[in-house]
């Protein structure tokens, strides 16, 4: 690797050194920047050719150096003598202006130690490209080395040859003297120009039709710089030294015989006795032999044995050249049509660019972008010639490379990218928006490319509207997200709403639906679906648009809709605009076909969450846990048991009444929300600290007796202050009789009660529920069996009836019933004040008694709620209870009826 960057290091030193040695001190310097080596040109090859730039433009140029060091082994005389020539043919040059002619940009600058002009940017001599490369940076650039000549390119620089003879002989009455190979230059474009008029000779007669010329006789003891290439000249030059330009058609037969034969002429010349070689050649030519001209196609063949001829009147002239057969090639008379458009109106440039785009394909690539597309693009000046250039143009960059187009074809785009007038521009970039954005850089997309298409989209043309919506979904997968989300999207919806034509708008509506696919979920609810609601129209073309959305949306995978979307916005909007009287019934049955889709996905995923969410509650209840106030929390009704019991034998789930509830299915993970998932993990994290925990075993109750009444006990205060107030306010006023409506439900967890009050049960939650909010069964534990022990009448002898805890013991357990565990009542100890309330659950009430309020039992709940008295309340009557204690369906339907309304 180190060798490599030395060597290119000395490469690049060597070739710094040469071009600083060679023009350095040269006035050229100062306005022009000399660049690389490129080539060689002109007699002998002693021009070297160089890039360069001009200073104050950046124009790209060639420069044309002569070191004088290379002919320092001549005399002072011989070298003032080639320095001389060299002059006169720059200084003819410069004054000469004709497109098949080198241009000269800057004059010749002569200094101590070169000789430099600057002309058109060149490529390089036709001697270089056939093989000649005398004078030639080194290493050989690899463009020169491995240039192929194609036919369109040697027939119609033969032809651009022909032209500037034609110029020469004709409009300035001038031989060039010295036509060859080294005096032809291809410019960068690919164009064959005439240079080197070192030995050109001007008519002597210049007003006459029959111009004269005079010839210098062959000097031998010259320097080969001060002579003619001898190879090329034709016959009479030496022999009869005369010329005309007949002479320099001679040179052009030669010409087309080593441009066809690999760069080598008819004839080798033996310069050191030059007239022998003449005549020797003279003879051949006077028969000359097919194989000479084999290689050369067969339809110039005879007119290149015709040049050849030693007779200069059998020779065709330059004028009569052009128009021979061989250069009525297709891409030959294109290449020509370019080079005289300069002298065509605009109807026939407009002509012949329509049927352009049938040529290109026909031509090589490097003639179509090194040699029309300049000529293409410098018609972009011209507006009205825009429309005409501009798919040509197109069509070539779809056969360049990505640097290609940036590096040729960009540059002259860019500008054009901006242009608004004609309409037809923006027109034919939409059509190709798919190329420009492949190959335009990222940067240029966003400050050119885009930018046309948002005034495409904003353009007072419906038909240019129309064009850019419909062409925006083939490239939109091109598009940058930023760009689409925050300037192409809103355009569209802007000139759905904002537009006074149908199509417009129904094209806006298809549009987003083709380039949904490209954008994100919550942008489409957020900004897409909320639009729709506010497009005014209501044609069946603009609500199929509107529904299509709903449709595309709600079936990608990509994107769907939530259901809380479905159920709040899309079906309420998609069910308005069903019934709109222009739709047709295929139209209503589609919208009829979504709208069902969407129904079916929105129950079948809340249906999925609920069983999910359902059967979490039932896998939590199941957990057994050993703490008894999670137990007492557990044994509790739910709120839908609760209503199930209330309503009837038919549960809120759909089941009858004391069958058991369909298994749960089980949920499907995938689908619980990110909270659920959270409230979950923490419910089972609890359940599994307490299940870790110590249970609480129930401790045995021993018989009280006279040493634990000594002991302070709260509890029993508190009962007996309750129990006092409770007899104090039944005793003072004769009870009521019974209310219609306070039955309340005899649901299975109600027990065999009427009214809400159970000696052994106390006051359920559901009945204190609808009657002001009392406090639930689980935080008010029922004491009333306990109160029957002590109450006021002072029966210390009766054994307390405990069973009403009974609940507090797990379920999993063998229930010993707290009346097993207290002390036994003594024999003959009776309370007859007691007993008239009926302890036991399955007392019977006698037919057309009142019945009592209940036992002491319920004080504590009445007591405890402000809003509730037992005066409102007393048992129904006997009547209304079957034989087992329950109340007949009929009379709970008119009870609820009057609770309910």
């Amino acid at each position: 690797m180190e060798s490599m960057l030395n060597k290119l290091k000395s490469t690049v030193t060597k070739v710094t050194a040469d071009v600083t040695s060679a023009v350095m001190g040269n006035p050229v310097t100062r306005e022009f920047e000399v660049g690389r080596h490129i080539a060689s040109g002109g007699p002998g090859l002693c021009w070297r050719i160089y890039n360069g730039t001009k200073k104050s433009t950046k124009q790209e140029v060639a420069v044309f150096v002569f070191d004088k060091k290379t002919i320092d082994k001549y005399q002072k005389f011989e070298k003032d003598q080639i320095v001389d020539s060299l002059k006169k043919g720059v200084q003819q040059l410069t004054r000469l202006r004709h497109p098949r002619l080198l241009t000269v940009q800057h004059p010749l600058e002569e200094s101590r130690d070169c000789l430099a002009f600057c002309t058109e940017p060149v490529f390089a001599s036709l001697a270089n490209v056939l093989g000649q490369w005398e004078n030639l940076p080194s290493p050989m650039p690899s463009d020169i080395k491995e240039y192929k000549l194609y036919d369109v390119e040697t027939k119609y620089g033969l032809l651009q040859i022909s032209e500037g003879l034609s110029f020469l002989h004709g409009g300035v009455k001038m031989v060039h003297g010295n036509l060859c190979p080294e005096n032809i230059i291809l410019n960068k474009s690919g164009a064959w120009k005439i240079m080197g008029f070192d030995f050109s000779i001007s008519a002597t007669n210049p007003s006459e039709a029959e111009p004269k010329y005079t010839c210098k006789e062959w000097e031998p003891h010259l320097p080969p710089l001060c002579l003619p290439n001898p190879e090329y000249l034709a016959p009479e030059y030496i022999l009869s030294v005369s010329c005309d330009s007949a002479s320099d058609m001679y040179s052009l037969g030669v010409i087309v015989h080593a441009v066809f034969n690999e760069g080598r002429p008819v004839f080798q010349v033996n310069k050191h006795d030059i007239f022998k070689s003449f005549s020797r050649q003279l003879d051949q030519l006077s028969s000359i032999s097919p194989t000479v001209l084999n290689k050369i196609p067969e339809e110039v063949r005879e007119h290149v044995k015709m040049l050849l001829s030693i007779t200069p009147n059998v020779r065709p002239d330059a004028d009569q050249m052009t128009k021979i057969p061989f250069f009525d090639d297709v891409g030959a008379v294109t290449l020509q049509y370019f080079d005289s458009l300069f002298q065509r109106d605009n109807l026939q440039k407009s002509q012949f660019y329509k049927s352009l785009p049938k040529v290109l394909p026909k031509l090589p690539k490097r003639v179509v972008v090194y040699r029309i597309l300049p000529a293409l693009t410098s018609e972009f000046v011209n507006p009205d010639m825009v429309p005409f250039v501009l798919p040509n143009v197109l069509l070539i960059a779809e056969e360049c490379t990505k640097d290609e187009y940036v590096r040729l074809i960009m540059p002259d785009l860019t500008p054009v990218f901006k242009q608004q007038e004609p309409v037809q521009i923006l027109l034919i970039f939409l059509q190709k928006m798919d190329l420009l954005l492949t190959k335009t850089p990222p940067e240029e997309i966003k400050n050119s490319v885009l930018p046309m298409v948002y005034r495409a989209l904003e353009a007072p043309s419906v038909q240019i509207q129309e064009l850019c919506l419909n062409i925006i979904p083939t490239f939109a997968n091109l598009i940058d997200y930023p760009s689409m989300k925050n300037s192409l999207i809103p355009r569209v919806k802007s000139a759905c709403l904002q537009t006074s034509s149908l199509a417009v708008r129904v094209n806006s509506l298809v549009c987003l639906g083709k380039i949904l696919e490209y954008l994100d979920k919550w942008f489409v609810i957020d900004e897409i679906l909320p639009f729709l609601q506010q497009i005014p129209s209501r044609e069946p073309a603009v609500l199929m648009g509107i529904l299509g959305i709903y449709k595309c949306t709600f079936s990608h995978k990509k994107l769907g809709i939530p259901k809380e979307h479905l159920a709040t916005k899309s079906l309420p909007h998609l069910v308005s605009l069903s019934i709109d009287n222009n739709l047709n019934l295929n139209q209503f049955n589609s919208f009829m076909a979504v709208i069902r889709d969407m129904l079916s996905r929105m129950e079948a995923e809340h249906k999925t969450k609920l069983e999910q969410l359902h059967s979490m509650q039932e896998q939590q209840r199941s957990i057994n846990i050993s703490n008894p106030g999670s137990q007492s929390e557990a044994t509790t009704s739910p709120p839908g048991k609760q209503i199930d019991d209330i309503f009837g034998s038919t549960g809120a789930n759909g089941r009858e009444n004391g069958s058991a509830a369909a298994p749960a299915p089980q949920p499907n993970r995938m689908s619980l929300t990110l909270e659920e998932k959270q409230r979950l993990a923490k419910e089972q994290e609890q359940a599994a600290k307490l299940r870790n925990q110590q249970p609480l075993a129930p401790q045995s109750v021993k018989a009280a007796n006279s040493s634990n009444a000594k002991a302070k006990d709260l509890t029993s205060s508190l009962l007996n202050s309750m129990t006092s107030l409770s007899a104090m306010s039944l005793a003072s006023a004769a009870r009521p009789a019974a209310a219609r409506g306070a039955v309340v439900s005899t649901g299975p967890m109600m027990g065999s009660t009427s009214n809400g009050f159970n000696a052994p049960m106390g006051f359920q939650a559901g009945a204190m529920g609808l009657y002001g909010g009392m406090a639930s069964a689980t935080s008010t534990p029922n004491f009333g069996a306990l109160a029957q022990s002590q109450g006021p009448i002072g029966q210390a002898n009766k054994a307390p009836d405990l069973s009403a805890l009974d609940s507090l013991f797990p379920p999993n357990q063998n229930k010993v019933t707290l009346n097993q565990m207290g002390p036994m009542a003594a024999p003959g100890a009776n309370a007859p004040w007691l007993n008239q309330f009926g302890s036991a659950p399955n007392a019977r009430l006698t037919a057309g008694a009142a019945a009592p309020m209940g036992g002491v039992s319920s004080g504590f709940g009445m007591q405890a709620n402000p809003f509730f008295s037992p005066q409102n309340f007393s048992q129904p009557a006997a009547a209304n209870l079957n034989q087992s204690g329950v109340k007949h369906s009929a009379s709970v339907n008119n009870d609820l009826k009057d609770l309910f309304g």
